[in-house]
This record gives C-alpha cells, structure tokens and sequence, in this order.
C-alpha cells in the first residue's frame, strides 16, 4: 500500500467513524454524490431512511425533495459500501 493509500484509508475511516458518531446521537448524516446537481445530497437519517434534499439558500436550511424507495435506499449503501446501524 502507498503512502497515498494509507491517507486515504485514514481518511475514509475518519467519515465513517464520523457517520456512525452522528447517526448514533441521533443526527442526520450527509452523502454527497457528484451525479446530483450541486445544491442537492442525500441525509441518512438515524431511522435508516435517506432523504434527497436541496440546500434552501434563503434560509440556509435543507428541503425535502423525497424519501428514497428501499431500493433506493439499498443502492445507495451498497455503493457507498456503508452498513446498516
């Protein structure tokens, strides 16, 4: 493994020691994904659903745009390689 690997390891353990800390306290977690336009990305929520949402720059707040199907929902976390908490 090269230096550049071991950083990216580190780092990709870091976000999802992260995720779990916040699903955990009960805090929505943020995944960016680069196929959405630039004002939307996806919460996982601590219930296991995850929202497409759009940043509401009014308010600086999140909108609702839907809740992902199951499938989706599975797609997601596959592609992501994240497990169910």
């Amino acid at each position: 493994m090269t230096t550049l690997q071991k950083y990216g390891q580190i780092g990709t353990d870091a976000v999802r020691q992260l995720r779990e800390n916040k699903l955990r306290a009960g805090l929505p977690f943020m995944i960016n994904v680069d196929e959405l336009s630039a004002d939307q990305c996806y919460l996982e929520m601590p219930n296991g659903d995850i929202q497409l949402v759009e940043l509401n720059a009014r308010n600086n707040d999140f909108k609702l745009v839907r809740t992902l199907s199951v499938t989706e929902t599975e797609q997601i976390r596959s592609q992501f390689q994240l497990r169910v908490l």
